[in-house]
């Protein structure tokens, strides 16, 4: 079976909910907008971003939020407490409203996880 393109995922995305829609359509241009170039890949139900070789989040949307993931989020030294998980890696921000993008300061946490995975941002 052929691995699931970003665009059907979008459309499966926008079926569950337009407001998720929209905020995984803003994470995916802030990312591009705060990185440059990033890959994206679908995988474990979401869309994953890669720069520089290095795969350092991704964002996935549920039925009540937006949850944008850090690969080794638990590098992160947290400046704004936004991040949430307690496990051995990952780490991750939860968004609920359009506004949150700016609120909890994503374009900070993309950069910090990138450096975290070993890349200069």
């Amino acid at each position: 079976m052929a691995a699931k393109t970003v665009e059907a995922l979008l459309d499966d995305v926008r079926l569950l909910s337009e407001e998720a829609y929209v905020l995984v359509q803003a994470v995916r241009s802030l990312t591009h907008e705060t990185l440059g170039s990033i890959s994206e890949e679908v995988k474990y139900g979401g869309i994953l971003f890669m720069s520089a070789g290095l795969w350092f989040g991704g964002v996935f949307a549920y039925q009540q939020h937006v949850s944008v993931e850090f690969s080794k989020g638990a590098l992160i030294v947290d400046p704004f407490g936004q991040l949430e998980g307690t496990g051995k890696g990952r780490r991750h921000v939860k968004l609920r409203c359009l506004d949150d993008v700016s609120s909890k300061h994503l374009a900070v946490y993309l950069k910090l996880a990138f450096q975290a995975t070993g890349g200069q941002a």
